[in-house]
């Protein structure tokens, strides 16, 4: 059974962007044993609860937007970005063909169509 402190330390890690191997130093660096360790990272490994890693390359100055824009939302960079990919998927169930054509949506606003709903 793996030491729930490590997995919880793992887990925390990882959502904050930290790559495992940095974990791994950092928790060897503190004394654990090396077995505990890779106890830990099986157990998350069978629950298949680690999310797929994904490497894109940003302009420094995109890079630099995105970094203002995670610090404004309290997020970190990777946080950030993870949340810009999941709210335009999510935006792509929403639209219907019709907004699709319409580029304006000021002019889908105030569209006799859009009154009648």
């Amino acid at each position: 059974m793996a030491n729930k402190d490590l997995v919880k330390f793992i887990k925390e890690c990882r959502k904050r962007g930290f790559e495992d191997y940095q974990a791994r130093e950092h928790m060897l660096a503190k004394g654990w044993p090396s077995d505990e360790i890779e106890l830990a990272f099986e157990c998350l490994k069978s629950k298949s609860g680690h999310k797929r890693q994904v490497i894109i390359y940003l302009e420094p100055r995109v890079l630099h937007k995105i970094g203002l824009r995670a610090k404004r939302n309290m997020f970190s960079v990777p946080e950030q970005i993870e949340d810009i990919l999941r709210r335009s998927i999510l935006s792509l169930g929403k639209r219907t063909a019709k907004e699709e054509k319409v580029d304006d949506k000021f002019i889908t606003f105030f569209s006799r169509k859009a009154k009648k709903k």
